[in-house]
């Protein structure tokens, strides 16, 4: 694996359960198994995967919202889970998540300048100092200083996206993580908000991870794409290659499901079932059951993930 910016390796988050009427045997979820990724410095890196694969819970352990069972998360090289106190605070002003839900992750009872200054303040700046970052934010994100003093009930959706990513950007981090950031909005505003987010990376010398359910956005967004399956990474590739040539079944399922003109030319792949319970994961690849590719080895045996071509990485027997 490549040496970037942000690096994840061997990470897994699990949930442990106490015995309970209902669940006879303690036990634990497993919302990640193993993830191991690097960004590179300026990327646009998707992680896609369908709702509960564990696309948000990696977010929330990589900035530290939650605590990883295993594994390390690397920032330039250092391991950020053996941090001392101020070293985890630096990196956290590196290091900025956008939530998926602004409605919830904004203060309904602040203002908006209230919600943009405490930040700061904790970090020790002056007022005016802190005035004049503001209203430079304001601008960089095109919304009018008249908002400062509104609550967020009082904004559309595009305008609490924005707020959004101005309180991450505001303390000018290298790395954001934005979680599903636009799949709360219209159709129009999305367009406006992805092209929001590609000036400000051109501009700041951003680099994103990007975590959607949507291929379709992932694949116009981002450099390289990164396939999330119940909690492991079952595919890795350059944007345009995955768009044109998907090698796992779970990929050729999902770019198949998108509607219109696509370029891979795939008939409708309709999986069986639904995703098997994380409390309770299948042998083997945990993809099998729903597999119309499947053989008598995934059901025992766990693919490792192979370079099949330049860069693309596939866990899977059939290669």
């Amino acid at each position: 694996m490549k040496k970037g910016i942000l690096e994840i390796h061997n990470l897994r988050k699990h949930y442990r359960l106490r015995r309970t009427r209902l669940l006879k045997k303690p036990g634990s979820i497993k919302a990640l198994n193993g993830v191991s990724l690097s960004i590179s410095k300026g990327e646009s890196f998707g992680l896609v995967g369908e709702s509960g694969c564990g696309k948000s819970t990696a977010a929330y352990t990589i900035v530290g919202l939650l605590k990883p069972t295993e594994g390390r998360i690397l920032f330039k090289g250092n391991d950020v889970t053996s941090l001392n106190r101020d070293q985890k605070r630096e990196f956290r002003k590196k290091v900025q998540l956008i939530f998926q839900d602004t409605s919830g992750s904004l203060n309904p009872k602040g203002t908006v300048e209230w919600i943009l200054r405490e930040p700061l303040r904790a970090m020790g700046m002056q007022k005016k100092e802190i005035k004049e970052l503001i209203l430079e934010s304001m601008n960089l994100v095109g919304l009018d200083k008249d908002l400062l003093g509104r609550f967020p009930h009082e904004l559309s959706g595009g305008q609490k996206q924005r707020v959004g990513i101005m309180n991450a950007l505001i303390l000018n981090p290298e790395v954001v993580i934005a979680d599903e950031p636009i799949s709360s909005l219209d159709v129009s505003i999305q367009a406006q908000i992805l092209n929001l987010m590609n000036d400000l990376q051109e501009r700041l010398s951003l680099t994103y991870l990007f975590i959607s359910h949507d291929l379709n956005v992932v694949h116009y967004f981002c450099d390289r794409i990164a396939v999330m399956y119940l909690g492991e990474i079952v595919e890795l590739s350059e944007s345009e290659e995955l768009y044109r040539s998907p090698l796992h079944p779970y990929t050729q399922s999902l770019l198949s499901a998108i509607p219109g003109e696509t370029g891979h030319k795939l008939e409708r792949i309709i999986l069986e079932g639904d995703a098997p319970s994380p409390l309770n994961p299948p042998t083997g690849c945990f993809f099998h059951p729903r597999c119309f590719r499947r053989m008598a080895i995934c059901s025992s045996v766990k693919p490792q993930m192979t370079e099949v071509t330049k860069d693309h990485f596939v866990s899977c027997h059939l290669y």
